[in-house]
């Protein structure tokens, strides 16, 4: 494994040209002044590791994991190093060498079983309510009990829709282009947010677009992929591709950055070589996050839309705007709204300290971090807070406790599904 990484990775580690440009980049080292923290110091010990120079320890494991996976100093350096997909890699050559950690393995070991998975989770949502007060917050602490859970969907997004959604004739007659879509759900609106899933169901209804639900469709797999377990990552992709190429359809949604980065960038590279190699590439290509498919590919008609009267401010999510490309899209949308004000908060494309699991692990840094991009929320002024992802709506929430603050947290399709219902009224 160390090896092959290696083989994929030497140019990249060779261009670092240790210049730091990534330091001022890193919102871990801006919160901790370690320069340990630094990606121009983990690529040399990622280096180390995939040269087989340096064994697992806990510092070792410890310094690795002290990412956020944002891109911020991939996008930043000069001389164009992917530092995070070398982290990542260390990561993995770790891990093939020493294998997960317990916890970590039974995890990962239920994601990469969807069907047991999907059972957990549902039994999840059961006791939900009983382990998880009204605030958030665990009644009976196991884990960190400053952190605010959300409480489990009562009945998951995928579930309560059927596989295909129809758009009405009116809607198909009125639209400039007419088109057949398959919605790849992710594991936060199936399980928490399914007001997301319903509010992107009824915009591309809206569109003229029918929509498919693949009920076989199951985690994306980045968290196991971003903490080294390659393996069943690669496992996960195969399943996924499997699933998805049974559909003739135009265009693959999605309303993650991290499972839209998935599809687009790593199952292709994960399955190379592989038998659904083509596939994957095929597939990769047509998915698209619902805001980008909004303004660049069916080209929305700004009319449809109706009063939302909110001033809000927008938060770019990572893996979205530095994994996708996709940053003035949702902007685009939410300028387009009538009455509503948008607001642009200062370094709105900061990580904000979610980073999916990492807000768990290490979750005091995770709030300094955020406590950036709460200030920057203050001073915009906005009653509502808008972003495109479910793990950066979480840490938003805990975010709002920290300072005991009330505003609203919604997905940038909540807004626009509101405003389409306003302009019926």
């Amino acid at each position: 494994m160390a090896q092959y990484l290696l083989e994929q990775l030497d140019e990249d580690i060779i261009k670092c040209m240790k210049c730091g440009n990534c330091q001022a980049a890193c919102p871990i080292y801006k919160e901790t002044k370690m320069e340990g923290d630094v990606a121009r110091g983990k690529i040399q010990l990622a280096a180390a590791v995939l040269k087989g120079k340096l064994g697992y320890s806990k510092s070792l494991e410890k310094r690795l994991l002290n990412c956020l996976t944002c891109k911020a100093c991939s996008v930043t350096c000069p001389c164009g190093v992917d530092c995070t997909k070398i982290i990542i890699a260390a990561r993995q050559a770790l891990v093939a060498q020493r294998g997960l950690p317990k916890v970590k393995r039974a995890i990962f070991e239920l994601v990469k079983r969807p069907k047991l998975f999907d059972v957990s989770m549902k039994t999840g949502a059961v006791f939900s309510p009983i382990a998880i007060d009204r605030k958030g917050k665990l009644r009976f602490p196991i884990l960190n009990t400053k952190k605010v859970y959300p409480n489990l969907a009562t009945k998951p997004f995928r579930d309560r829709y059927p596989e295909a959604n129809k758009a009405t004739e009116k809607a198909k007659e009125a639209a400039k282009k007419t088109m057949k879509v398959a919605l790849f759900t992710g594991c936060s609106i199936n399980y928490i947010y399914p007001n997301v899933g319903k509010s992107l169901v009824d915009i591309l209804n809206a569109n003229g677009i029918d929509v498919v639900i693949p009920k076989d469709q199951h985690c994306c797999g980045a968290p196991v992929y971003i903490h080294g377990d390659r393996k069943s990552a690669t496992e996960l992709a195969k399943s996924n591709v499997n699933v998805m190429k049974k559909y003739d359809v135009d265009a693959i949604i999605t309303a993650c950055g991290t499972c839209g980065s998935q599809w687009q960038k790593y199952f292709p590279e994960m399955l190379s070589g592989d038998e659904l190699e083509s596939t994957a590439k095929e597939i990769g290509a047509k998915v698209y996050d619902i805001a980008y498919f909004l303004t660049d590919v069916i080209k929305y008609n700004p009319e449809n839309l109706g009063p939302v009267n909110r001033t809000v401010t927008y938060h770019d999510p990572c893996h979205l705007k530095r994994g996708m490309g996709v940053h003035s899209e949702p902007r685009e949308l939410l300028k387009s709204i009538p009455e509503l004000k948008f607001v642009e908060m200062q370094n709105a494309d900061r990580c904000c300290g979610g980073a999916g699991s990492f807000s768990l692990t290490h979750f005091d840094l995770s709030m300094d971090i955020h406590k950036t991009k709460s200030d920057a929320v203050a001073k915009s002024g906005a009653d509502t807070i808008v972003t495109g992802c479910g793990s950066c709506m979480m840490q938003f929430a805990d975010g709002n406790d920290q300072i005991k603050s009330e505003l609203p947290i919604m997905h940038t399709m909540e807004i626009l599904a509101e405003s389409y219902r306003n302009k019926e009224k």
